[in-house]
This record gives structure tokens, C-alpha cells and sequence, in this order.
């Protein structure tokens, strides 16, 4: 069959991207679903900072290939030993297929899956093949296994997980990566306890959704910190007790005031080194700091080695929320269903896939939280 879809062809080209269009909306060809694999009819599709870090050539990934990870959609066909989904079915992309057989599964960590890593880093589906080829012939990538920015896509059914199809189709795009990783580092990753105090650097999808899992669980207080102040704005309607307009004020001083000496847990979701010093700084003795942004790979960070020791801290990693997705994505959507969780306001507009590139400007550039494709189908 042929889909529409966005085609990235190289990356690094110079911003802004409306000029230079370095996503490609055209038709190319789609094969249907092999053994185990899922035909997706794409209902939503965010634009997150994974995507764009693909786009500015901070995150390499293998060219060409049809970008897109934060997705929702409909099933429409299975392939042989696909039991859980049939046709009909409403469901959210994650951005990490897990096989259910490697180590890191094994004991429960599926975002770590060895193979899902392998076959994301190779632009395949979990079984190592391809879907897409352009009019010409050429093989497209896959990204992280989903490519939701294209009107049917095929999947693994490991990438799948069915959800209540009373959600609206465009916020339920958003628990595939903001809303997971953010929400997941909250409550699994650095398993915050109430009453605690939280400090989140960087208020994108992805630290908005930080702030929303803290005031969800109870902490206080909460300390927003960003560079833009109507982010902090935001921040404060999603359960927010104090900001900082990193761009004025020290956040680390500021965020030393407030708590008394420093954070109980604080969270960098900018993907800077510097920023990531500034949050460890600024987190308190026996506290813990946990990064969720992705700097570029040649990027290194300097901390008080000793620190660590004499102070009982705790630096950690938190890929994709350390999520199950089978069991968080569904549970986060109730939070939200019974208005914990204000993933709603997150959203920023709908764009067509042809606006994408400027969609990609605005991101860039702060003027957008979430912004979410909609196809015409949908």
C-alpha cells in the first residue's frame, strides 16, 4: 500500500527548518504485516525533542528513515500470532519494543531491552526488518521502531499497548514518550516520596510531565526551572509551588533557599551537561539527581567525585521513564481520567504533517509545548 509520510534524507541541516525542509512529505510504499507485526492507522502524532535532536544531528541515527515515536492510533490489520489486538483496537506506540527474553526484561527493566536497543540503533522493527521504501526504490528506517509520522505505519506488537478507546486520540499520543518518560522518573525512576521536594530543570513535554508526577505523589515543594517565563507559567497551572527564570536568577542558589539546602530530588530533562551540574548542585545531601535528557554522545560531565561518598548522593539515569509500558501507560491514563494527571494542557495545536517542518521551528524555539500531527483520515 502507499502512505503519506515525513522522510528525513539527512541530518543537520540549518535551521529554520520551514526554509529548509529537512523532513520530506511525500507518498512512498508500505509492505503489510508479517508474522507478529501490526498495521497502524496513525490518529496522533507528537513532535518531541527526540525527534528534533535526529533532525539537528545530536542523537545519530541511520539515513533515511520515516521520523516519529509519540504516536496513537488505530489497528487495522495483524499479522500471523498477533492474539492481543484485532482490528478496531486503540492503541499507543512505545518508543522501545521489549522481547521479553534479554536480561534487562528478564528482571523487569524493558526500556533497557538489549534487542530493542539494537534493532532501534538499526532503524528496523524488533524482528530486524524494513517496511518502507520511497518511489524510487530506496529502503526507509524505521525510528525507534514506530515512524508515526506517516498515515499507516507497521509495528511490532511489542511497541503496542491497547488503551481505553474513550481517549482522545490526540492526548492519548502523549503518553507514548512526554508522559512516560516524565511521569515514569517521577515514580519509578526516582520513586519520589510525599512530602519530598522536587526540582525540575527544563519544561518541556517531558519536565512538565515531571511536575505533574510530582504533584501527583505529593511532593513539596515543587521548584520549576526554566530559561522561558510563560513555561513557568504553565508549570505553576500543573501543580508547580515555586519557579525560577533560570535566565534571571541562579537556580541553584534559588532552589538552595527554598528547600533549605537542596532538593530532595531533582530532575534535568534539557539534555546539557552544564544543566545536569547545575541539578546536581542543587540536590541536597542524601538526595538523588536524575537525568532524563539526552546531550549529544561526545558531551561530559564534571561533579564533586567525592561528593557522592561524603554526602550520599545519588546521580541516576532515567531512559524512557524506566517504564513498563504495558503496566504504566494504562495506569497513567486512569491518573489522568480522574484528573491527576493534566496531560490535556500539555497540548499546543494540531498541524498538518505539511506544516511539520515549521512545526519543528516552534519547538525549537520554546513557542510550543506539544505540538501533534493529525492526518486527514483522523
Amino acid at each position: 500500500m502507499q502512505t503519506k509520510a515525513a522522510v528525513l534524507y539527512g541530518m543537520e541541516s540549518p535551521a529554520p527548518y520551514a526554509e529548509s525542509q529537512p523532513l520530506k512529505v511525500e507518498q512512498i510504499d508500505l509492505r503489510g504485516p508479517g508474522a507478529g507485526e501490526v498495521l497502524v492507522e496513525v490518529a496522533g502524532a507528537g513532535l518531541c525533542h527526540s525527534d528534533l535532536s535526529v533532525i539537528n544531528g545530536s542523537r545519530p541515527r541511520v539515513m533515511p528513515m520515516v521520523m516519529g515515536h509519540e504516536a496513537s492510533g488505530i489497528v487495522r490489520e495483524v499479522g500471523e500470532g498477533v492474539h492481543d489486538l484485532q482490528p478496531g483496537d486503540h492503541v499507543v506506540c512505545a518508543f522501545v519494543p521489549a522481547c521479553g527474553h534479554c536480561l534487562p526484561c528478564a528482571t523487569g527493566r524493558p526500556a533497557l531491552c538489549e534487542n530493542g536497543a539494537g534493532t532501534n540503533t538499526a532503524g528496523t522493527l524488533l524482528n530486524g526488518t524494513g517496511h518502507f521504501t520511497s518511489q524510487t526504490g530506496q529502503l526507509l528506517h524505521h525510528h525507534l521502531g514506530v515512524s508515526a509520522f506517516s498515515e499507516y505505519t507497521v509495528v511490532a506488537q511489542e511497541s503496542l499497548v491497547k488503551i481505553d478507546p474513550t481517549l482522545p486520540l490526540s492526548i492519548a499520543a502523549l503518553f507514548g514518550c512526554a508522559v512516560m518518560t516524565g511521569v515514569g522518573a517521577v515514580l519509578n525512576t526516582a520513586q519520589v516520596q510525599p512530602g519530598t521536594s522536587v526540582a525540575v530543570f527544563g519544561l518541556g513535554g517531558v519536565g512538565l510531565s515531571a511536575i505533574m508526577g510530582a504533584r501527583a505523589v505529593g511532593a513539596y515543594p515543587i521548584i520549576a526551572v526554566d530559561v522561558l517565563a510563560p513555561r513557568l507559567e504553565l508549570a505553576q497551572r500543573l501543580g508547580a509551588t515555586h519557579t525560577v527564570l533560570a535566565s534571571q536568577d541562579d537556580p541553584v542558589t534559588a532552589i538552595r533557599e527554598i528547600t533549605s539546602g537542596g532538593a530532595h530530588y531533582a530532575f534535568e530533562s534539557v539534555g546539557n551537561e552544564r544543566v545536569l551540574a547545575q541539578a546536581y548542585q542543587a540536590t541536597r545531601r542524601g538526595g538523588t539527581t536524575v537525568t532524563i535528557g539526552l546531550p549529544h554522545p561526545s558531551k561530559q560531565l564534571t561533579i564533586s567525585a567525592v561528593s557522592l561518598v561524603a554526602e550520599e548522593r545519588t546521580l541516576k539515569g532515567s531512559y524512557m521513564g524506566s517504564a513498563v509500558p504495558r503496566r504504566d501507560i494504562p495506569r497513567f491514563i486512569r491518573l489522568y481520567q480522574a484528573g491527576l494527571l493534566p496531560v490535556d494542557q500539555l497540548f499546543s495545536r494540531s498541524i498538518a504533517l505539511e506544516e511539520i517542518n515549521a512545526g519543528f521551528d516552534a519547538l525549537a524555539t520554546g513557542a510550543a509545548v506539544r505540538q501533534v500531527v493529525r492526518f486527514s483520515h483522523s
